[in-house]
């Protein structure tokens, strides 16, 4: 350690610990209050101090409590940005989020992991945390054959840095050029056998992205013009890159047949199922994730569940139906209140 941490940690103690002023740690160092504050800077980025923020509005609130009910949740957690900004505001899901699953992951923990800007954004903001025996399985497939990257492989690995666990990874695109070719892969021994791990993951952590033709999902190399076109058109969001309506029904059977990954039948069937996702831009995506029962756990940010509050009120959520059958979300079938 040299002169420089030296300094920056008696800085770092006498302003957050004893509670000087950067002026009186200035004289107290015998430097000048710009020193001081590169010093503190310093021993910010070293790790010397640590800052945390414990806001209550996250936890218990009237908005909180408004979003449980409306959409019978476990848990609403609320990020609270201090200003605007897509950055800033995946930085405080993650935040929010990574507190959550801090919670909820025990010894044995089988953990359900999907990929996206939010997933990975939870991911580095997850705190080491002294269990055993936790895995981490990928919920789908990530290899990317564009430039856009899906991070896949370094949001398992700071889930499994964080849990101290073991990967089972799915090193495939998630959406194939054909079924014939999809179900030959599923076919491998290996591939298989964390596909059927993920149906029976304890807890599957997830987020939700609006459809546009800037969106990740879109992105990636896997769909020809005429599926993105038809996805915009016609699905409100997706979830483990199964794209639905706003109705829940399924955007695009087609892509849907193609695609690696759980299903939004059996991720319904996760006993705890945590969705991290916010903005305005995906709000409805957000509103039908909710209503058709693919979360148990909530992390959004106040202004998007302020928005969705304002919404008229929801049908009742539609109970789980076996794949593919009438009614069921993962068939082309529309929800009703009824189903």
């Amino acid at each position: 350690m040299d002169t420089r941490d030296i300094q920056a940690l008696t800085a770092v103690k006498l302003y957050y610990g004893e509670g000087l002023t950067q002026s009186q740690v200035a004289t107290e160092l015998g430097v000048s209050r710009p020193t001081v504050s590169k010093l503190l800077n310093l021993g910010r980025e070293r790790g010397y101090v640590r800052i945390e923020i414990h806001d209550p509005r996250e936890e218990a609130s009237e908005t909180a409590t408004q979003m449980r009910d409306r959409y019978q949740l476990n848990d609403v957690r609320l990020a609270q940005p201090a200003r605007a900004g897509n950055a800033v505001l995946l930085r405080e899901l993650g935040r929010v989020g990574a507190e959550l699953l801090d919670e909820l992951v025990v010894d044995g923990t089988l953990l359900g992991v999907s990929w996206g800007k939010t997933m990975y954004s939870v991911s580095t903001q997850l705190k080491s945390k002294d269990v055993s025996g936790v895995e981490i399985v990928q919920l789908k497939g990530g290899m990317s054959h564009s430039d856009k990257s899906t991070n896949d492989i370094r949001t398992i690995g700071g889930f499994c840095h964080a849990f101290h666990a073991y990967a089972r990874t799915l090193p495939l695109p998630v959406i194939f050029d054909s079924v014939e070719t999809k179900r030959i892969v599923e076919q491998d021994r290996f591939i298989a056998s964390v596909l059927a791990l993920g149906r029976t993951v304890d807890i599957a952590v997830f987020t939700v992205g609006a459809v546009d033709h800037d969106s990740l999902a879109l992105n990636l190399g896997q769909l020809s013009t005429t599926e993105k076109d038809l996805l915009v058109e016609r699905a409100v969001g997706d979830a483990c890159s199964r794209f639905y309506r706003a109705d829940g029904g399924i955007a695009l059977p087609e892509v849907d047949a193609r695609t690696v990954g759980i299903s939004l039948s059996d991720l319904r069937r996760i006993p705890t199922r945590v969705l991290v996702a916010g903005g305005a831009h995906k709000a409805a995506a957000i509103d039908v994730a909710l209503r058709t029962n693919l979360a148990t756990h909530l992390v959004i940010d106040d202004a998007t569940a302020e928005r969705l509050l304002a919404l008229d009120s929801p049908a009742a959520p539609a109970a789980p139906a076996s794949p593919g059958s009438p009614g069921s979300p993962d068939s082309s079938t529309p929800l009703t209140a009824t189903e």
